[in-house]
């Protein structure tokens, strides 16, 4: 495979996960620096009930589920990751809501896969509610599987739609044929 191919194929994946996985790394590195384990920050007293910074440590999946299950996540992360990279250059162009699921999904992977590789475990920190600690991968992993099943959903809806419409011409067809053959 040339470099102009690999560049051609992937170009839109690189920039798309790179700009997630540089985004999510210099926010968990803000975090690092300024706060403690377990330390929080909120600018505003007013705002703490609603959202605040935490720094976070968690070794289970996205929004702190299944803690302790680190190892498999990163075995899990390693193998999504792959399969993305493989299957990214044989979707159709014209398919952008998985090719932009599928960079969304990579980046967050690849974000929390450095956590899980340099420290040990993944850091979280945007607190929302009462809702679990998460990041900007673990963000960018969930939108990705939003755009995928929106995608789908829409590409059906079109599928139907077009379908019907050529139910249709068929049933005006049969219909034209057969006053024409009537009269």
């Amino acid at each position: 495979m040339s470099l102009k191919r690999i560049i051609r194929d992937y170009w839109l994946l690189l920039i798309l996960a790179g700009s997630i996985i540089g985004l999510d790394q210099w926010t968990k590195f803000l975090v690092r620096s300024n706060l403690a384990l377990g330390e929080m920050y909120v600018p505003w007293q007013w705002l703490e009930p609603y959202a605040r910074i935490v720094h976070w440590k968690n070794t289970g999946a996205a929004f702190g589920i299944f803690q302790g299950f680190g190892d498999v996540f990163t075995v899990l992360a390693i193998f999504v990751a792959l399969l993305i990279i493989y299957y990214y250059p044989k979707i159709s162009r014209e398919d952008w809501t998985l090719r932009l699921a599928l960079g969304l999904q990579l980046g967050g992977a690849l974000g929390n896969l450095i956590d899980r590789l340099t420290i040990g475990w993944v850091i979280d920190f945007i607190s929302v509610g009462n809702f679990p600690v998460f990041n900007v991968a673990d963000s960018s992993i969930t939108i990705g599987v939003v755009v995928l099943i929106l995608g789908i959903w829409v590409k059906e809806r079109h599928e139907k739609a077009a379908r019907a419409q050529q139910d249709n011409g068929a049933v005006s067809s049969r219909t034209s044929e057969k006053i024409t053959e009537e009269s």
